[in-house]
C-alpha cells in the first residue's frame, strides 16, 4: 500500500491540466499559514530528534524509528496509536494541514528518497540520509519573509 495515495496510473499522467491544477493546489496548502507552520514544526521536530533517521512505510516502527510525520506526531505529542495510516484524511486532519500536504509529504519521506540510480543500478538511502534529504526539503519549503 502506497501511504501517499497517490497513484501512478499513466492515464492520469496525461491530463497536463489536472496535473497543473494538482501541483498549484500542493504549492497553496505549502505556501498558506497551516502549511508554514506545521512546516517549521516539522523541521524543528527534525532537528531534535536524538537519532537522525527516518523510517518508511509508517508513522513509527516497533523499534521506535519513525518517519517525517511521526517526528512531527512526537514533537506535538500526538498519539499515533490512534492514527490510520491508510486514511490520510485522518492523517491531515491530525496535523490541522491539508490533505494534499498531507499525502506530498508521505511521497517525499516514502518514495521520493528511497532509492536513487547510480550507473543504471539502484541503491536503497539510508535511513540516515533520508533524514537529511527531508530536512533539506523541508526547510527549502519554508517561505521567509525579507
Amino acid at each position: 500500500m502506497i501511504r501517499s495515495g497517490y497513484t501512478y496510473d499513466p492515464d492520469d499522467m496525461d491530463d497536463d491540466l489536472a496535473m497543473g491544477q494538482w501541483r498549484a493546489q500542493v504549492r497553496s496548502a505549502t505556501r498558506g499559514k497551516r502549511g508554514q507552520k506545521m512546516l517549521g514544526d516539522l523541521l524543528s521536530a527534525l532537528d531534535t530528534m536524538q537519532e537522525k533517521a527516518l523510517i518508511i512505510r509508517e508513522l513509527q516502527d516497533a523499534d521506535g524509528g519513525v518517519c517525517a510525520l511521526g517526528a512531527l506526531a512526537r514533537f506535538r505529542g500526538i498519539d499515533m496509536s490512534q492514527l490510520d495510516e491508510e486514511k490520510p484524511e485522518q492523517v491531515a486532519d491530525a496535523f490541522n494541514i491539508a490533505l494534499l500536504l498531507a499525502k506530498e509529504i508521505v511521497f517525499m519521506n516514502d518514495e521520493h528518497f528511497e532509492c536513487r540510480y547510480v550507473k543504471n543500478k539502484r541503491v536503497d538511502i539510508t535511513p540516515e540520509e533520508r533524514w537529511g534529504m527531508m530536512r533539506k526539503w523541508v526547510a527549502r519549503q519554508i517561505v521567509t519573509t525579507a
